[in-house]
């Protein structure tokens, strides 16, 4: 089953606070073409980047383990912003990348409980249990954002918003680079700030 928010408190100590992506060298370039994949859903369908062409993606790293992504989830804001995107035709891949043993590490069950005990709806809940989808992206943190344009370009890379805390009340005050981002694409335009630094915790 999911892990439990009080387990949270517990584990904080290890989870720590990370705001500084990838390396440079690691991260894929905004502007260029996102990187394509094939990774299992919590359904066990391979679901691949390429079938999505012509249409934007938003690749969201989770971890359930984590208060920085908690804050995201128990405010509503994260619902929210899946179902603003969804209703404008964008697809939602939200994404595991803990491996077995690892916190916040989900099996197909577990995950599918993740997403009704959420209410969250994504278009598919990806298992990166071997970390490729991690490597492949650059991926430091749980929490880190991605906007996938139609024509297939990398248009945004990292954190959801400007306040990097694990605060609820901070939700509301905060600029939204992903919503941001979002209607940027629509309107065919760059996104900026293209590039932020994301904030949360290890992905596993």
């Amino acid at each position: 089953m999911p892990i439990d928010r009080r387990m949270v408190l517990t584990v904080l100590p290890l989870l720590v606070l990370a705001v500084q992506p990838a390396s440079a060298d690691d991260v894929p370039r905004v502007g260029a073409a996102a990187p394509l994949f094939t990774v299992k859903d919590s359904d066990g369908r391979d679901v691949s980047l390429a079938a999505f062409r012509g249409q934007t993606v938003v690749l969201e790293w989770t971890n359930p383990a984590c208060p920085y992504v908690a804050k995201h989830y128990d405010s509503g804001n994260m619902q929210v912003l899946q179902a603003d995107a969804r209703a404008r035709g964008v697809v939602w891949l939200t994404i595991s990348s803990a491996s077995t043993g690892q916190m916040g590490y989900l099996d197909g069950l577990e995950a599918a409980a993740l997403i009704e005990q959420r209410k969250s709806s994504p278009a598919h809940f990806l298992l990166d249990h071997d970390h490729s989808l991690l490597k492949l992206y650059g991926v430091a943190v749980a929490l880190t954002m991605v906007v996938i344009a139609p024509d297939g370009g990398l248009a945004y890379y990292g954190a959801i918003d400007d306040k990097p805390t694990a605060k609820l009340e901070d939700v509301a005050s905060a600029r939204n680079y992903v919503r941001a981002a979002l209607d940027a694409v629509a309107r065919g335009d760059a996104p900026s700030p293209a590039r932020t630094r994301p904030y949360g915790c290890v992905p596993g």
